[in-house]
């Protein structure tokens, strides 16, 4: 009996979705010139053949930016983020996502799980995100830097949509 319980615990994890491997980690990095760095750990969700934006993520609904562990932002540099200066330090990334406009949500509280969103006191800054349609679907969610020259572009892919926000160092 023991060893039947044993295997049917097993066979769930193999089930897509009750495991954390369908949620893996992930990491970005943005490295400037003088070698001070940006970074985001976060945990990659998966599409799975759901409709995302508008549903799975509600529109008007703070969402934590992945899955998981809140969505971690590491600077050692002082930043213009959206031209917001943001200090060199450590925050944990929210966003507020709609059709046409998203906002990039900073918050001073870390180390906390993804969710509840613990709410407006502890936001740093909410700066307004550039909102595109990709052409083709992305599967997994994927926070990304472009980087040119002395800047980066920070990207938020998921479904068939792109949020973007620049990033520069403060001189």
């Amino acid at each position: 009996m023991f060893l039947l319980l044993f295997l049917l615990n097993l066979s769930w994890l193999s089930v897509p979705g009750w495991s954390q491997r369908s949620r893996p980690p992930a990491k970005a990095e943005c490295k400037f010139s003088d070698g001070k760095t940006v970074s985001i750990d976060y945990s990659s969700p998966r599409m799975r053949g759901r409709k995302i934006f508008g549903d799975l993520v509600p529109y008007g609904e703070v969402w934590r930016a992945g899955a998981n562990e809140a969505t971690t932002f590491v600077t050692n540099s002082n930043l213009i983020l959206g031209g917001k200066e943001v200090p060199a330090g450590h925050y944990t990334l929210f966003t507020l996502p709609n059709p046409d406009k998203w906002m990039l949500i900073v918050s001073k509280k870390t180390g906390e799980w993804g969710i509840p969103y613990p709410g407006e006191q502890f936001d740093f800054a909410r700066m307004e995100m550039k909102v595109t349609k990709i052409p083709s679907p992305v599967e997994d969610f994927k926070i990304s830097f472009d980087q040119t020259g002395s800047a980066c572009t920070l990207h938020l892919d998921w479904e068939t949509t792109r949020a973007s926000i620049d990033v520069t160092q403060k001189k």
